[in-house]
């Protein structure tokens, strides 16, 4: 692991890391079946290496973050699962839920936010949540883009895959 990607996650491994949707929908699919990430159109960007580098990556951690907002759509995106599959995955999903430390903030205080017409509802929830407390693991570049700018910790998946 580069040092640009290792020194926030040392910093942060008592506090937590906040993972947005995409990988925290890789996060559950691997985890319950490692086939279906690539069969997966929700997941079919990533591999079973990616699956394994976030698993590994996410154990440095004490505490997982998570918003409402983040496990809706994870919720939303496992519900695109073929039906013989799906209970099965809800499941696994339910009992993950367990193990997740869940950040609330009401809608109409995020809807104030700067970033709201911007990114929306999941991701000002993920800037609200995050800043100064959590490091933040998104793949999406334009999220993680405003982040940084903000001088909030944030690591693109896309170059933790990079680096390993």
């Amino acid at each position: 692991m580069s040092s640009s990607v290792a020194d926030p996650a040392r910093a942060y491994r008592g506090k937590g890391l906040l993972i947005d949707s995409n990988v925290l929908l890789l996060f559950f699919v691997g985890l319950h079946g490692r086939t279906w990430i690539e069969k997966f159109k929700r997941t079919s960007q990533f591999t079973v290496e990616d699956c394994e580098l976030l698993v590994d990556f996410i154990r440095q951690f004490k505490v997982v973050v998570t918003t409402p907002t983040i496990l809706a759509e994870v919720s939303n995106l496992l519900g695109q699962l073929p039906d013989k599959l799906r209970c099965a995955f809800f499941e696994h999903f339910a009992n993950g839920l367990r193990n997740l430390d869940e950040h609330y903030t009401p809608s109409r205080e995020l809807g104030d936010e700067k970033a709201f017409p911007k990114f929306g509802l999941t991701d000002t929830a993920i800037l609200h949540a995050a800043s100064g407390k959590y490091l933040v693991l998104t793949d999406d570049f334009r999220l993680a883009q405003y982040l940084e700018g903000l001088n909030i910790d944030v690591i693109n998946f896309n170059h933790l895959r990079t680096f390993n």
